[in-house]
Parts: C-alpha cells; structure tokens; sequence
C-alpha cells in the first residue's frame, strides 16, 4: 500500500518540528504501522533524499517488486527510511 499525501504531510510536519524528540520516531511507528521504517545514519544511503528536514534525511521506500529500492515516487512507497543527519 502506497503512502498517501495525507501520511506524506503528517510525517513530514514531525519531522520538521524544531523540537524533534527522540521518541518522535517510535511515534510515527505506531502512527503509521503499514509502512516499512528503517533508520539509518545519512552516511549509509548514497541516493538523494525525497525530503531533507534538520535531523533527518526522508527517503521513500519501494518494497513493490522483487528487490526494494530507493524511490521519488510517493505513490510507489511502502516504507520510509530515516537517515539521521549529523
């Protein structure tokens, strides 16, 4: 199942609050348990980032066909990876 822009904007509005707690992740987690979340440092994912906020690099996550694989295609998406920037 595809991330949805409503999911999109809400995911992106945690992340772009200026007092991301730690357990902000863990949250939107649970918020959104239909989606594959991976976190990561920034240093481990070569690709451009879908999104870039503060602490996080936001990358969309195609597990779709054979092989998953990095996506800008929202509507392909079925995960998230977080890229924590340092």
């Amino acid at each position: 199942m595809a991330v949805s822009e409503t999911e999109l904007s809400e995911i992106e509005e945690v992340l772009a609050a200026p007092d991301l707690a730690p357990a902000a992740v863990s949250a939107l987690r649970q918020r959104f348990p239909k989606l594959s979340w991976t976190q990561c440092d920034a240093s481990d994912v070569g690709e451009t980032p879908f999104r870039t906020f503060p602490l996080f690099d936001l990358h969309l996550l195609d597990t779709a066909d054979h092989c998953a694989q990095i996506t800008a295609d929202p509507t392909r998406a079925t995960g998230i990876i977080l890229a924590k920037r340092s």
